[in-house]
């Protein structure tokens, strides 16, 4: 076995083209090792010491985010939480303090769980993941990156360097939520995410709504197109019958698929709410699931 620390992004791809797994914080791939999940690769490369890959950037064209920005940082940037509130409810729900401070969103992605707690919010707020490789760079929308259960489309060689989220809307609002049985280091029962714009008059001039671990990847709920116009209330009861109608669950030791496909569509129709109320200009704090009192399976 070898363990090579990078400190540039091209010595990381190096040795990724020469056959190295990338690790940062290692809170998937260690602890999937010590559970027996899947053995540590023969070679790793580090790229937690690289200068500048933990970087948060806001400015006109949008948000960028280094591979190696931590769930810490991000629930904890003003910017995230108060323009890309969906993206820090997510962030705040990941594992426990210690994991939020070591877990990066970039190892997140890329471990592509169909229950992770980010992933819903980034694809409501029109993320893109950008890869790297010593052949070239491209950006792949994040609701095409995923192609299965701990899969994705980047290639061997390939690198997450960023996540880039657009600037939002005017009168835009997000959130994410999620079903849970205990407080922290959970996993999601089910979780919805919703991006809202409001027009001058109140009514919805564009909702998004995507899901989690209630398929074998993050769920975009289509067909909403037709709730413009719409009031809240009324948008927010149709993405709640489309989210479940959607929805391909399974049964396994955490809930059945019929309760699944039931309670998605309780938490989008909550996050639909929640988005808008953010959207008109209230201010819930980060993370939705604590501060509102919701989500907790009984």
């Amino acid at each position: 076995m070898s363990f090579t620390i990078a400190r540039t992004v091209e010595d990381a791809l190096a040795a990724i083209a020469a056959g190295a797994r990338p690790i940062a914080g290692g809170t998937d791939l260690v602890v999937g090792a010590r559970h027996g999940k899947a053995a540590l690769p023969a070679d790793l490369v580090a790229i937690d010491r690289i200068a500048g890959l933990d970087d948060i950037t806001a400015g006109s064209a949008g948000l960028t985010l280094g591979a190696n920005a931590s769930h810490h940082a991000i629930e904890h940037h003003p910017v995230v939480a108060g323009s890309y509130s969906a993206l820090a409810d997510g962030s705040a729900l990941v594992g426990s303090p210690a994991t939020r401070h070591v877990g990066t969103i970039g190892g997140n992605v890329m471990n592509a769980s169909p229950a992770m707690d980010t992933g819903a919010g980034l694809v409501v707020l029109g993320a893109e993941v950008e890869l790297r490789s010593l052949h070239g760079t491209r950006r792949v929308p994040i609701s095409e990156l995923w192609s299965g259960p701990g899969r994705t489309i980047a290639q061997p060689e390939e690198l997450c360097v960023a996540v880039h989220l657009p600037q939002p809307a005017a009168n835009s609002g997000s959130a994410y939520l999620r079903l849970e049985y205990r407080r922290a280091m959970e996993i999601a029962v089910v979780g919805a995410a919703a991006n809202v714009t409001l027009a001058a008059d109140g009514t919805v001039a564009a909702v998004q709504v995507a899901l989690s671990a209630v398929g074998p990847t993050i769920v975009s709920v289509m067909g909403l197109d037709t709730l413009v116009g719409s009031s809240v209330a009324d948008a927010a009861e149709a993405a709640a019958a489309a989210a479940s109608a959607q929805a391909t669950p399974i049964s396994d030791v955490r809930a059945s698929d019929r309760y699944r496909r039931h309670t998605v569509g309780v938490m989008a129709r909550r996050a639909v709410e929640t988005a808008a109320r953010r959207a008109a200009g209230e201010t819930i704090a980060i993370p939705v699931n604590r501060t509102l009192g919701i989500g907790a399976a009984s």
